[in-house]
Formats: structure tokens, sequence, C-alpha cells
């Protein structure tokens, strides 16, 4: 199967273009991971809760994993599937995948038989690489059961542990350094990133090594990232926001990055003071947990200089509540997605009050419009689809033209299906999705637009609005809220607090659902077709 390239994609005169303005590089992974072994030897790259790996050693263990790959069968083009918890391996089988010019198809944890089953077969997998058990789970297991429906699934690989149906990655990353063929172009093919799959089948991002590292150093500019900084990485290593925040973006500046295996608010604050954090890019909902969580009385969080909110947009509630709580630390909003990583974002040099109101601009090389269904660019203030053109895009959604094709307009931007609108200086606000609205009688209800609103509350902790059927309306506004501790919110509050707030009787939520918590991708995003799909349940009832 032929690989799509980077001239599939663009024209000459834009790649020569992003190559002149810096935001291309001649230098591949492995090229740059062998730059920092030799200026940051001995410094630690990655660590998790049990290992950790300076860049010398993910250097060498990645030429030997390499070694061991080839002799498996993998090659150029080939796709190697991982499925690891956030662990510091996978920043060597990165590096040795993308040695020998194979493709990267990482795989969220969290996903079981049906989701890995699809993306083993879309992609193609030749080689698969996982944990024996995590968390109560046979993630070997499955993937044993699943290469049997999978004939193409050549090789199974188990880090952390050795069975007999699967190579050993440790026997792997301890064979003899090998002799291999030049490295691949930063152009070649690097990544499949598999979108979250919150309403429909996941579609494959296929990215090469430019396309990831344009957004890591884009990151790295507007928050002066430096070797000094330590990233700290809750967020799924194996999906776009932890590979290039977690790996890529400390890798471009030498610095460190801790690994956070699974998500415990009170032990993030441990492992924050315990590794000196001072930086993390997460889904919103990781640093309102963090906020609820944190003690000053127990935890220091003093190291914190910066926590980027990406994913969901962050309502300017959470970015107040946490700089009460965090003193010293910044927090910055930002705006992207599987196909482009970084579309907006707000800088440090950016007013405070951007965060808090916008989800930043667009960042250097790259250009962002509010466009209508014609791919017309729409009056300043007013709402459109949210469209990107630049130099982080990927080349194409992997073994679906049809579906590329339709993404771009005419003027070859991206359309996000995201809604939001930008203001007179530049300053984009994400107001939802194009189909996250509920339509009631004919009245199109922002459900962000609520949201904001109900997040506000003292007694609201998180907060979805989802429309519910209605046999008169077409549907109603449903609110699913978890509690504030020691709160129990009543629909009467609620509502009474929006009237009060000049929301229209229309849109009020008229049913209210209390969760413990909201149903969230491993990205935090709100999967709201698991709450829709909940209400339709009890109203059939």
């Amino acid at each position: 199967m032929s690989m799509p390239t980077v001239r599939d994609r663009y024209r000459e005169d834009e790649i020569r273009a992003w190559y002149d303005a810096g935001y291309w590089h001649r230098d591949g992974l492995s090229e740059l991971l062998a730059q920092r072994a030799i200026t940051h030897g001995d410094k630690v790259f990655v660590s998790d809760g049990t290992t950790s790996r300076t860049y010398s050693a993910v250097r060498a263990q990645s030429l030997r994993l390499a070694g061991g790959l080839r002799e498996l069968g993998v090659g150029r083009g080939d796709r190697v599937a991982v499925q690891l918890p956030n662990w510091t391996e996978f920043a060597v089988i990165a590096a040795a995948v993308n040695r020998l010019g194979a493709v990267l198809v990482p795989i969220m944890p969290i996903y079981r038989a049906t989701e890995v089953g699809y993306v083993l077969e879309h992609s193609g997998a030749r080689v698969a690489i996982t944990c024996d058990e995590f968390k109560g789970f046979g993630h070997l297991e499955m993937f044993s059961a699943l290469r049997k429906e999978n004939p193409g699934l050549r090789s199974l690989v188990v880090a952390r542990g050795t069975h007999g149906s699967a190579t050993s990655l440790d026997e792997l990353m301890a064979g003899p350094e090998p002799d291999l063929a030049p490295p691949p172009s930063a152009d070649d093919g690097f990544l499949i990133v598999y979108t979250s799959g919150t309403t429909s089948r996941p579609k494959g991002c296929f990215h090469t090594f430019n396309t990831l590292r344009a957004s890591a150093a884009a990151i790295a500019k507007s928050v002066r990232y430096t070797e000094d900084d330590v990233q700290f990485g809750p967020s799924p290593v194996t999906h776009s926001t932890g590979l290039v925040t977690s790996v890529v973006l400390p890798l471009l500046a030498g610095a460190s990055s801790h690994f956070m295996e699974a998500w415990e608010p009170e032990e993030g604050l441990q492992r924050i003071a315990k590794h000196g954090c001072t930086a993390a890019v997460t889904a919103t909902p990781f640093l309102q947990m963090l906020t609820a969580a944190h003690d000053p009385d127990r935890h220091d969080a003093s190291s914190l200089r910066l926590w980027v909110c990406a994913g969901s947009p962050i309502p300017g509630a959470v970015v107040r509540r946490a700089a009460e709580k965090f003193s010293g630390c910044r927090v910055l909003s930002l705006y992207g997605r599987s196909e482009n990583f970084l579309t907006t974002m707000c800088t440090v040099d950016d007013p405070p009050e951007r965060s808090a109101t916008s989800d930043g601009s667009a960042v250097a090389g790259a250009t962002v419009k509010i466009i209508d269904e014609t791919g017309a660019e729409v009056p300043r203030g007013s709402e459109g689809d949210i469209a990107y053109l630049g130099p982080s895009h990927m080349l194409e959604y992997y073994r679906d033209p049809e579906q590329t094709a339709a993404l771009f307009t005419p003027e070859g931007f991206s359309r996000s299906g995201d809604l939001g609108f930008m203001d007179e200086d530049g300053f984009v606000r994400v107001t939802g999705r194009l189909k996250d609205i509920v339509i009631r009688g004919g009245l199109n209800i922002s459900a962000r637009e609520l949201e904001d609103l109900l997040i506000e509350h003292p007694a609201v902790s998180a907060v979805a609005v989802v429309g519910m059927p209605d046999e008169r309306l077409g549907e109603r506004v449903c609110a699913y809220v978890v509690p504030a501790a020691g709160a129990e919110p009543t629909l009467a509050d609620l509502t009474g607090y929006l009237r009060e707030r000049a929301v229209a009787t229309p849109k009020l939520p008229e049913r209210l659902e209390l969760l413990t918590e909201l149903p969230l991708t491993a990205t935090g995003k709100v999967r709201k077709h698991v709450l829709r799909d909940d209400i339709k349940t009890k109203l059939a009832r």
C-alpha cells in the first residue's frame, strides 16, 4: 500500500515557504534525538512512576529496538500500533519506529476490542506493541484474540513482561546495535493518530514529523519553553496532546518530561511537587479536578509556572479558580484537533484575561478564518466554522479520500466542524460543535453558551448540556451536572440562576441529571453521545 507524501497535499511553493520560514526542518525525530544525546546525554528525558530514561538511553535503546523490529519484518511505510499506558518505553518505541521509516499508530489505553480492532484493520498494522495487563485489564489477551481476525498483524510485542504468545520488548531493546539504512525524511509518513471518535468511527489523521514538530515548536515559542522546564504529562502519550506536549515539546528544548500513568488528582499534586514540574498541557477537566483537590496545607504546587488547557474550551470560571489556587501559575487556553494539533493559542505575552474570554489566536505561520458553508469568511464577531491553513496540518485522512476532499475549502482551508467567532484582534472563541446544538421548536440553542453560564454556579463542579428528544418540539434541553462538594443543586436552582443572567426561557434546561462524573474520552472531551443515549433510554422508560 503506497503511503501519501507531503507533495500529495502541498504545492512546491508552500513546502519551500515553510522551510524558509523555519516552520519545517530537514532533521526528523531520529536526527533530533541524536543531537540531544550529544548535548543533553545524561539528562533525564522521560520518567514515569517507576522508570526514568536519559536522552542517551532513549537514543541507544531506540536504535537497538529498531534492529529488533526490523527482524520482525518492519520496514519503511509499515504501520506499528502501540497501546501502552504513559510509560517511558513509548518514547523509545516512537524513535525506533521512525528510525526504520515506519509509521507509528498510537492507540489510547482506554480503548477496547471494538475500537482497537477497527484501528488495527483500518491502519493495516504489521506489529502491535502493548502491555500484558494494566489496571486489571488484559491488553495482551485482547490483542491475541484480535490477531486471529487480522491476518496482516504478524507479531505482538509485550512491554514490561514476558509471554509465550508475544516477543519481549525488553529483549528487543537489549539486542545489538544494528547497521541501519539512512533515516527517513521529516516529510515522510510518521504518524497516524485516530480522532477520539466521540460520535462515530474514528478517522486516521496521517502526519509527517514536520507537521507534528510545527505545533510543538509553536507551543514552545508561545510559552517561552526552555531546557529548565519539567513537563507534567497526565494526558495519554498515545494520542495527540500527550505525544506533542509530553514527548516532542520537551525533546525540542532539551527539557525533562514526567508521565503519569493513570490520572488521579491527589497523586498528580504529589508528582508535581516531587519532580518539580513546571508546565502541563491537558484537557480542561484535568485542571478542574486538580484545582478541586488542592489543599495549600498539604500540597506544594509552587513549581508550576503554566498550565495550558486544550482539547475542550476552558470556561472563564476555571481560569479564575485556578489562578486563585496556584499563585505564580499562568493558565493559558489552546484550541486544537488531531488534524492539525494547534489551531489557536493564548501566549504568555497576551493579557491574562484573554484565556478567560478566548481560545487564543493563530500562531505564526498559520492562518485561521471563520467561514460559512461555502468556505467564505464571515464578518468578525459572527459565528461560523473555524478553519485552518498552516504547516501543522495532516496530509490526509488515511484511506479515506472522500472525507479528505470534503475537509477543504476551495482556498485550501481545513474545516474543523467546530463553531466559533473571531474578534477584531484575531482572537477566537470556540462556541461548540456544528452538531452541538439543541434544536427546540426550530430555535438553535448553543450547548456551550449554557455550559459556560452553569459552570459559574457555586453548586456546579462540571456540566454538559445535550438535547433530549421531544415529540412536540423535536428537542428540549437536558443538563448533566456533577455537583460541587457538599452541594445538591436542583433544576429550579439552575433555571433561576440562568434567568437572573437574562437567558431566554426557551433555552432553559427542562431536565437535570446529577452524576458523580461526566463520561470523558481519554483526552478529556465529554462523550456526549453517551449522555444522549442515556437520556433517550430514560425517557423511553
